[in-house]
């Protein structure tokens, strides 16, 4: 409940803020939720849509102001190559950590 509870804090201050005025909203909403949904039983391919739905910028990696929720806390543990973005790779660790 508390993993659901922070995801949404932090949708909700994303939205509120002016520099992610032109991030598509509803993408943001939707891997807020599919975020929330994750849990040990993830499959890749929920991942793979959470890549999609994070990488807003379409750069085939997520940078830290792209992450939220668990990624974010947890993002210098998914970044194993310390290039300050996750690639699908990397983010497919999340799974691990849901374990």
């Amino acid at each position: 409940m508390k993993k659901i509870a922070l995801t949404f804090t932090v949708a909700i201050t994303m939205f509120s803020c002016s520099s992610v005025k032109n991030i598509d909203t509803s993408s943001i909403a939707q891997a807020t939720s599919l975020l929330s949904s994750l849990s040990s039983n993830s499959t890749v391919q929920q991942i793979t849509s959470l890549f999609n739905l994070l990488d807003t910028d379409n750069s085939d990696s997520i940078s830290s102001t792209e992450a939220i929720g668990s990624v974010s806390d947890n993002f210098d543990v998914l970044d194993t190559d310390s290039n300050s973005s996750l690639n699908l790779s990397e983010l497919t660790g999340l799974l691990d950590i849901l374990k």
